[in-house]
Protein backbone atom coordinates (compact mmCIF):
# COMPACT_ATOMS: atom_id res chain seq x y z
CA UNK A 1 0.00 0.00 0.00
CA UNK A 2 1.48 3.49 -1.33
CA UNK A 3 1.76 6.11 1.33
CA UNK A 4 0.43 9.54 0.50
CA UNK A 5 2.32 12.69 1.07
CA UNK A 6 -0.43 14.22 3.24
CA UNK A 7 0.06 11.24 5.48
CA UNK A 8 3.50 11.20 5.96
CA UNK A 9 3.29 15.00 7.25
CA UNK A 10 0.32 13.77 9.95
CA UNK A 11 2.59 11.08 11.08
CA UNK A 12 5.77 13.59 11.60
CA UNK A 13 3.30 16.22 13.95
CA UNK A 14 3.41 15.78 17.87
CA UNK A 15 0.27 15.90 20.45
CA UNK A 16 0.14 18.00 23.23
CA UNK A 17 -1.78 17.55 26.45
CA UNK A 18 -3.70 20.89 26.82
CA UNK A 19 -4.32 22.16 30.29
CA UNK A 20 -6.96 24.97 31.31
CA UNK A 21 -5.60 28.01 33.81
CA UNK A 22 -5.52 27.32 37.42
CA UNK A 23 -8.96 28.66 38.24
CA UNK A 24 -10.78 26.07 36.02
CA UNK A 25 -8.63 23.13 37.37
CA UNK A 26 -5.32 21.05 36.82
CA UNK A 27 -6.45 18.04 34.64
CA UNK A 28 -5.55 17.73 31.09
CA UNK A 29 -8.47 18.76 29.04
CA UNK A 30 -7.72 17.27 25.44
CA UNK A 31 -5.36 16.55 23.04
CA UNK A 32 -3.40 19.01 19.74
CA UNK A 33 -1.48 17.89 16.77
CA UNK A 34 1.05 19.99 15.89
CA UNK A 35 4.03 20.59 13.50
CA UNK A 36 5.89 21.98 16.25
CA UNK A 37 5.66 24.38 18.89
CA UNK A 38 5.51 27.65 17.86
CA UNK A 39 1.95 26.17 15.56
CA UNK A 40 0.61 25.71 19.03
CA UNK A 41 0.95 29.17 20.55
CA UNK A 42 -1.89 31.38 19.69
CA UNK A 43 -4.72 28.48 19.27
CA UNK A 44 -8.09 29.01 20.80
CA UNK A 45 -10.21 26.05 21.98
CA UNK A 46 -13.41 25.63 22.50
CA UNK A 47 -14.87 23.51 25.25
CA UNK A 48 -17.79 22.46 27.33
CA UNK A 49 -17.02 24.11 30.87
CA UNK A 50 -18.71 20.88 32.54
CA UNK A 51 -15.94 18.39 30.59
CA UNK A 52 -13.38 20.82 32.28
CA UNK A 53 -15.14 21.38 36.02
CA UNK A 54 -17.20 17.67 35.60
CA UNK A 55 -20.02 19.79 36.68
CA UNK A 56 -23.42 19.26 35.20
CA UNK A 57 -25.06 22.36 36.07
CA UNK A 58 -21.86 24.20 33.73
CA UNK A 59 -23.12 22.31 30.85
CA UNK A 60 -24.88 25.37 29.12
CA UNK A 61 -20.86 27.04 29.66
CA UNK A 62 -18.47 27.39 26.68
CA UNK A 63 -15.02 28.42 27.07
CA UNK A 64 -12.67 29.49 24.76
CA UNK A 65 -8.64 29.02 26.17
CA UNK A 66 -6.40 30.57 24.31
CA UNK A 67 -3.08 28.66 23.89
CA UNK A 68 -0.08 31.21 25.52
CA UNK A 69 3.27 28.60 26.31
CA UNK A 70 4.11 25.51 25.34
CA UNK A 71 6.59 23.54 27.79
CA UNK A 72 7.48 19.55 26.06
CA UNK A 73 4.83 18.17 25.39
CA UNK A 74 2.11 20.29 27.00
CA UNK A 75 0.24 23.44 26.54
CA UNK A 76 -1.23 25.83 28.91
CA UNK A 77 -3.80 27.75 28.35
CA UNK A 78 -5.59 31.15 29.33
CA UNK A 79 -9.69 32.54 29.14
CA UNK A 80 -10.52 34.08 26.40
CA UNK A 81 -14.15 33.78 27.12
CA UNK A 82 -16.51 32.30 28.62
CA UNK A 83 -20.32 31.94 27.11
CA UNK A 84 -23.65 30.61 27.59
CA UNK A 85 -24.98 28.33 24.72
CA UNK A 86 -27.92 30.39 22.27
CA UNK A 87 -30.36 27.20 22.78
CA UNK A 88 -30.02 27.64 26.97
CA UNK A 89 -30.52 31.89 26.46
CA UNK A 90 -33.52 30.96 24.00
CA UNK A 91 -35.16 28.75 26.87
CA UNK A 92 -35.13 31.12 29.43
CA UNK A 93 -37.17 33.74 27.65
CA UNK A 94 -41.01 33.01 27.99
CA UNK A 95 -44.53 35.20 26.95
CA UNK A 96 -45.04 37.67 29.19
CA UNK A 97 -42.07 38.30 30.87
CA UNK A 98 -39.44 41.34 30.00
CA UNK A 99 -35.50 40.07 28.83
CA UNK A 100 -33.15 43.31 29.19
CA UNK A 101 -29.66 42.64 27.19
CA UNK A 102 -26.52 44.94 28.50
CA UNK A 103 -23.17 45.26 27.28
CA UNK A 104 -20.79 46.66 29.04
CA UNK A 105 -16.58 47.45 28.22
CA UNK A 106 -15.21 47.56 31.88
CA UNK A 107 -11.46 47.58 33.90
CA UNK A 108 -10.60 45.27 36.14
CA UNK A 109 -8.64 46.02 38.89
CA UNK A 110 -5.34 45.82 37.00
CA UNK A 111 -6.70 48.17 34.22
CA UNK A 112 -7.12 44.89 32.05
CA UNK A 113 -10.29 45.60 29.48
CA UNK A 114 -13.69 43.11 30.02
CA UNK A 115 -16.72 42.93 27.98
CA UNK A 116 -19.23 41.70 30.03
CA UNK A 117 -22.84 40.79 27.71
CA UNK A 118 -25.65 40.27 30.19
CA UNK A 119 -29.28 38.77 30.05
CA UNK A 120 -31.92 40.09 32.73
CA UNK A 121 -35.49 38.59 32.55
CA UNK A 122 -38.67 39.58 34.42
CA UNK A 123 -41.47 37.41 35.94
CA UNK A 124 -43.70 39.73 34.43
CA UNK A 125 -43.47 42.30 31.49
CA UNK A 126 -42.60 45.57 32.23
CA UNK A 127 -42.31 48.98 31.35
CA UNK A 128 -39.53 51.09 29.41
CA UNK A 129 -38.41 53.24 31.83
CA UNK A 130 -38.14 50.43 34.65
CA UNK A 131 -36.11 48.25 31.87
CA UNK A 132 -34.29 52.01 31.43
CA UNK A 133 -33.12 51.51 35.21
CA UNK A 134 -32.76 48.03 35.48
CA UNK A 135 -30.34 48.34 32.95
CA UNK A 136 -28.71 51.35 34.04
CA UNK A 137 -28.37 49.95 37.49
CA UNK A 138 -26.58 47.09 36.08
CA UNK A 139 -23.93 48.47 34.16
CA UNK A 140 -23.20 50.45 37.35
CA UNK A 141 -22.80 47.68 39.70
CA UNK A 142 -20.81 45.47 36.80
CA UNK A 143 -18.78 48.48 36.78
CA UNK A 144 -18.22 48.59 40.56
CA UNK A 145 -17.90 44.87 41.08
CA UNK A 146 -15.67 43.99 37.82
CA UNK A 147 -13.10 47.63 39.07
CA UNK A 148 -12.78 45.96 42.46
CA UNK A 149 -11.22 43.22 41.36
CA UNK A 150 -8.20 40.90 38.86
CA UNK A 151 -10.15 39.15 35.83
CA UNK A 152 -9.69 35.70 37.11
CA UNK A 153 -12.00 36.75 40.01
CA UNK A 154 -14.60 38.27 38.56
CA UNK A 155 -14.23 34.91 35.96
CA UNK A 156 -14.93 32.95 39.02
CA UNK A 157 -17.40 34.46 41.01
CA UNK A 158 -19.51 34.55 37.69
CA UNK A 159 -19.29 30.74 37.28
CA UNK A 160 -19.59 30.34 41.24
CA UNK A 161 -22.98 32.45 40.65
CA UNK A 162 -21.81 35.26 43.65
CA UNK A 163 -22.00 37.80 40.86
CA UNK A 164 -25.65 37.35 39.94
CA UNK A 165 -27.09 36.47 43.16
CA UNK A 166 -25.53 39.86 44.48
CA UNK A 167 -26.85 41.73 40.72
CA UNK A 168 -30.49 40.33 41.33
CA UNK A 169 -30.54 41.46 45.35
CA UNK A 170 -29.42 45.41 44.15
CA UNK A 171 -31.79 45.23 41.04
CA UNK A 172 -35.21 43.17 42.23
CA UNK A 173 -36.44 46.49 44.37
CA UNK A 174 -37.27 48.12 40.77
CA UNK A 175 -38.65 45.13 39.22
CA UNK A 176 -39.43 41.12 40.04
CA UNK A 177 -36.08 39.81 38.48
CA UNK A 178 -36.40 35.56 37.41
CA UNK A 179 -33.04 35.39 36.49
CA UNK A 180 -30.36 37.06 35.37
CA UNK A 181 -27.45 35.32 33.29
CA UNK A 182 -24.18 35.79 31.43
CA UNK A 183 -24.47 35.93 28.25
CA UNK A 184 -21.09 36.10 27.54
CA UNK A 185 -17.88 37.81 28.99
CA UNK A 186 -14.63 38.48 27.22
CA UNK A 187 -11.20 38.89 28.65
CA UNK A 188 -9.57 41.15 25.69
Amino acid sequence: MATTKGMEKWKEKKWFDVYPPALLGTNVIGEMPADDDNRMMGRIIKSSMSWITSKMEHSFMIVGLKVISVNGNSAQTELQYLEQTYSYLHSLVKRHSSAIYTVDKLKDSSGKPIVLKLLVITRNKITTTKRKAIRQKISELSKEIVSKKEGSEVVKDIIDGNFQKECIKNVNNIADISKLEIKKIELV
